[in-house]
């Protein structure tokens, strides 16, 4: 069963159209990004535990307190995310 979400963390796409299936790596990481506690879990039952996992664990950017959500939503470790990996050769990129 698809997943209903907030058109509004997809205010820059046609949301009628998309795709989540085609477009699941971008659903995945927007749902962290702007979802609230719902949309996590409504996109953990659609796309399945690994599949959130590996979008984003190879995401190559996403916000410290998203990465910090997904480790306790996903149970892993910080060095998993291939945004933080590239966060340490640039310390500035996570500055606040």
């Amino acid at each position: 069963m698809k997943p209903i979400f907030n058109k509004s963390m997809f205010w820059d796409v046609d949301f009628e159209q998309l795709d989540y299936d085609r477009y699941a790596n971008f659903v995945i990481e927007r749902v962290f990004e702007r979802g609230d506690i719902e949309d996590v879990r409504q996109c953990r039952r659609y796309y399945g535990d690994e599949k959130v996992r590996e979008a984003l664990t190879q995401a190559k950017w996403m916000r410290k307190d998203v990465v910090y959500l997904a480790m306790a939503v996903l149970n892993n470790k910080i060095e998993d995310y291939r945004c933080y990996t590239i966060a340490q050769l640039d310390p500035q990129h996570w500055s606040y």
